[in-house]
Formats: C-alpha cells, sequence, structure tokens
C-alpha cells in the first residue's frame, strides 16, 4: 500500500527541511519527498495527517548488543560473548539475537529503526556484526545488511577476561600481539588459498581465516572497542599496519586525540554518554567530547550500547551532547546519516531520501527537546508503533503469527 505523509515538518537529515512538506511511501522503499506541490499523492494513496508534527529518518544506532544480550534476563539471556577463544572471528552475533527482546519495542518509542548488532568485547576478537530492523517476527525479516563488520576489543576487557583464565592476553601487550598474529595468519591463509584456486587444488576452510581476509580485502569494516586515548592510537596504528577499514567503538578519551583521527577520517562511533566512571578507562569520559570530536573534523555517530544505556536514550544522549557544544544538526546526523555512512549502510538508511528503506518517524516536534517523543514509527513502510495519548502508552504492532 501506498502511504503519503503529509503537512508536517519534514527534516531529511541530508537536505534541507521542507515546511509542509510530503513523503510518499511504496513497497517498504521512500518514493519522493518534496513540497505537497512537488509530490504528486496517488489518489488510494493512504494519508497519514504529521501537520503540527516534524517528520525525520528512523534513527540508527550503530553498537548495540539489542536481542544478544537481552535486557532484564540475567545469564540465560546474554549470549554477548563466547569467551573461549581469543579469535572469536568466526562467531557470528545474528547466531544469538532473540527479536522479542523487550529493548526492540523500546527502540521504537525511542524512534530507532535500525541497529547494528555487535558481539561483546571479552575477546580481542569478537566476531561478525548485522544489521537489522528493530521490528519483525524473526531475525530473517529484520535482517537488512548481513555482516557488515568485525568487532574487535582492545585495553581492559579483554586482558582482564584472559588473565583471570592465566593465558595469552593478560596485557595490552598480549591483546595487540593477537591481532597481530590473526592478521599475518589471515595474509598467509588468503595466499595459500589463492595458489591452491590457480593449481586447481582443494582447500580447506578455515572459518575465522576466511572472515578476517574479508577484512584485509576491505570487505568488512573493523569495530575496534577502545576507550582510551592510547589504545585508539594502538587501533589506529594497527589498522596502518594491515590496511584496513577502521571504525573507532567508544572512544571515551578520543577528543584527547581528535587531531590525530581528522588528520587520518578515522570515524567514531562515540558512546555511551550516560554511564558511570565504573573502570579506570571512563575516567575521561565527558558529554563534551561530542562536540570536540565534531568541530575537529571527526566523523560521528552516537550510541547507547545498548543494553548499558537503555536504547530509548539515544536521542537523549544527542540532546545533551548539544547542550554541551555539539551543534544541533551534526546531532541529529550523528544518529541516522552519519552511522549510515561510517558502516557503508548509507544506500539503505540514514535520510529521508527517494530509494532508502521506508523507515519514517513522526515526532510530536523537535526530536532534540527531552519532551518531544515518537508518535508514529514505519519500518519499511509499515507502520509498527504508534503512542496513544488516551492511555499514554506506546503501542507496538503485534508480532505474533495469527492462523
Amino acid at each position: 500500500m501506498t502511504t503519503a505523509i503529509i503537512g508536517g515538518y519534514v527534516v531529511p537529515v541530508d537536505g534541507d527541511p521542507i515546511d509542509g512538506g510530503t513523503v510518499l511511501l511504496d513497497q517498504g522503499k521512500i518514493v519522493a519527498v518534496g513540497t505537497q506541490a512537488d509530490v504528486e499523492v496517488p489518489d488510494d494513496a493512504e494519508l497519514v495527517d504529521a501537520s503540527g508534527s516534524w517528520v525525520l529518518p528512523g534513527f540508527i544506532d550503530a553498537h548495540v548488543h539489542l536481542g544478544v544480550h537481552e535486557d532484564g534476563e540475567g545469564w540465560s539471556g546474554n549470549d554477548t560473548n563466547e569467551m573461549t577463544d581469543p579469535n572469536g572471528a568466526r562467531f557470528r552475533a545474528i547466531d544469538g539475537i532473540d527479536p522479542y527482546e523487550v529493548g526492540f519495542d523500546d527502540a521504537l518509542a525511542g524512534g530507532v529503526t535500525s541497529v547494528v548488532i555487535k558481539p561483546g568485547s571479552g575477546n580481542p576478537i569478537g566476531g561478525e556484526t548485522v544489521g537489522v530492523k528493530t521490528w519483525g517476527r524473526t531475525v530473517v525479516d529484520m535482517l537488512f545488511a548481513d555482516r557488515i563488520s568485525v568487532k574487535s576489543a582492545l585495553g581492559e576487557n579483554p586482558k582482564r577476561v584472559y588473565g583471570e583464565k592465566d593465558k595469552t592476553p593478560a596485557t595490552r601487550l598480549g591483546v595487540a600481539a593477537v591481532l597481530r598474529e590473526a592478521f599475518t595468519e589471515a595474509r598467509n591463509y588468503a595466499a595459500r588459498r589463492e595458489h591452491a584456486r590457480a593449481e586447481g587444488k582443494p582447500f580447506e576452510v578455515d572459518l575465522a581465516l576466511e572472515t578476517l581476509s574479508r577484512v584485509l580485502d576491505g570487505e568488512l569494516y573493523w569495530d575496534q572497542h577502545t576507550h582510551r586515548a592510547d589504545d585508539i592510537v594502538t587501533a589506529v596504528r594497527l589498522a596502518e599496519e594491515f590496511g584496513y577499514k577502521l571504525v573507532v567503538n567508544h572512544g571515551t578519551e578520543a577528543h584527547l586525540v581528535a587531531d590525530f583521527l581528522a588528520e587520518r577520517d578515522i570515524p567514531v562511533i562515540l558512546g555511551p554518554l550516560f554511564t558511570s566512571r565504573s573502570k579506570v578507562e571512563l575516567r575521561q569520559r565527558t558529554l563534551r567530547s561530542a562536540g570536540i570530536l565534531a568541530r575537529a573534523g571527526v566523523r560521528l555517530a552516537i550510541t547507547t550500547d545498548h543494553p548499558v544505556v537503555p536504547i530509548n536514550f539515544l536521542v537523549h544522549q544527542a540532546t545533551l551532547a548539544v547542550k554541551e557544544g555539539l551543534d544541533p544538526d551534526t546531532a541529529l546526523r550523528a544518529l541516522t546519516v552519519n552511522p549510515a555512512q561510517i558502516l557503508g549502510l548509507d544506500e539503505r538508511v540514514g535520510a529521508l531520501k527517494p530509494g532508502l528503506d521506508a523507515d519514517v518517524v513522526i515526532w510530536s516536534g523537535d526530536p532534540l527537546d527531552v519532551m518531544s517523543r515518537a508518535l508514529r514509527v514505519f519500518v519499511r513502510g509499515r507502520q509498527v508503533y504508534h503512542f496513544d495519548e488516551t492511555t499514554g502508552e506506546g503501542v507496538v504492532a503485534d508480532r505474533r503469527y495469527r492462523e
């Protein structure tokens, strides 16, 4: 069914706002965005009146553990870390996702329609990430970008996990050595594989090394969990040594080396920003960091690291970052087009633009105003959430199969 969202203050993000604009959705895609005079609405289209409201693309959280670390479920719902092998490149987050976790409903209430789900940071190499929508019956329904990147961790977490096991890596030296050894082995593996193919000989596939060779070939991004400035620099040195596409994740002290990152065009998925300084690596945490990074020219996205910070608070992190110096337009980009571009997803999500997925949120006002709320959420053109003003509660479309 064709849907026309009409009369709202349309904020495409990657373009100028349109007062009294129209967004036309059909077959799961955005068909047109413009003024009411410019967009021809079919006679049989369902009309959604957004007068007095703001219309934006669905937000993107580019670093979450939705469905693999289920909120409130304890150990039974925690499949974030397979901490039995420092090189977990063969592990895949998609294999642990429960689409019925309550966090997916929270995401819709916060206007978040797309997420990149990642393994945890217990291993130096944690495994492959996946992009899913925040509504669907199965992970197959929700999937929109398979095998985006590989999650890796520097710093406290892997050295603590394996140090307690009395095995490598127990220090920062050991963590870096594990990464170097893994990439060196992947290089050698790729060379052997190509030689075998050229010779027409059989070749035994290694899933972990296949994944790492795709990182070296530039097919997958390298999502580097890192907080301290020295670890961030180590991440850059390793990326330059092996030539892969680095994305700094968390980046708690990234503002201390903002110029260093900007010069190398290294993007940062920043956050979570609401946490306490619960470990040494977070001692320099500040809401000012987003503004500092943006002004230095660093490409910036903001994350909740759900469930560390509830995912429906994603926009509030941006709001407080604006309070502490981040430009409001950049803040909205950090929730939409920037995370999409950083991880190569901008042909699917991140803006109100013809051809992109019809993920649209109608807000009661400026989403950076803490008093605004998501009134209606569309995922792939289907309304999957609305706020019921009578009950004061959000209503999520039923996911269950019915005969």
